[in-house]
């Protein structure tokens, strides 16, 4: 149970500093990278417990999620200028968090009895809806609802996490390999620039 405790965490601590990030490139104060930095890190989660109705939710049970975040978002506002040092600091947190955040998703879902199906849809939310409303706040179109390949890489991690379990490997393997296809994906796509078609004919000049 550590290992899936320690996933949480991990992925909480990389959503957060994608939410700071965020919020400071678009100079918010210093109640408002907070608030951006906590919708980012358990948005999602929120909406995934209430789904499936394991309330209260999560992070109001658990107060490691809050001491998590909130020390995450000194650490990230502190060393802002060292991590800006890493090439596209953003993207890279934010890959790491949904790559994580989808198999904490799919596992509270196995925990519910539910479906394989509704797993990996419960996993995409977990993983992709803290970032539709950090984006919304900070007037951004959501990464989700555009062209770039980003919940198809959790339902495809998903679905390869519960392939593999129908062979006889150990499934914190399986869980490992599911979060390392999520961030593949994602990374490939972006560096390729291989994006879902595009339904909208061009307009003619």
């Amino acid at each position: 149970m550590l290992f899936y405790e320690l996933i949480d965490i991990l992925g909480t601590i990389a959503f957060t500093i994608s939410g700071v990030l965020i919020a400071m490139e678009k100079r918010l104060d210093l109640f408002g990278v907070v608030i951006i930095a906590f919708v980012t890190a358990i948005g999602g989660g929120t909406l995934r417990d209430l789904l499936i109705g394991n309330v209260p939710v999560v992070w109001m049970r658990d107060l490691t999620y809050v001491i998590t975040i909130l020390s995450t978002v000194v650490f990230a506002i502190v060393f802002v200028n060292q991590l800006k040092y890493f090439r596209k600091s953003l993207f890279l947190f934010d890959t790491i968090g949904i790559g994580l955040y989808t198999m904490v998703g799919i596992e509270k879902g196995l925990q519910a009895e539910l479906q394989p199906i509704i797993c990996i849809a419960l996993g995409t939310i977990t993983a992709s809806f803290g970032g539709v409303i950090r984006d919304i706040l900070c007037n951004e179109i959501p990464v989700i609802f555009r062209k770039e390949i980003y919940a198809t890489a959790c339902i495809v991690g998903g679905a390869f996490y519960f392939l593999l379990l129908q062979f006889p490997i150990q499934e914190a393997y399986a869980y490992s390999a599911g979060i390392l296809v999520v961030i593949t994906i994602r990374l490939l796509a972006v560096k390729l620039g291989i994006r879902l078609p595009n339904i909208y004919k061009e307009k003619s000049t």
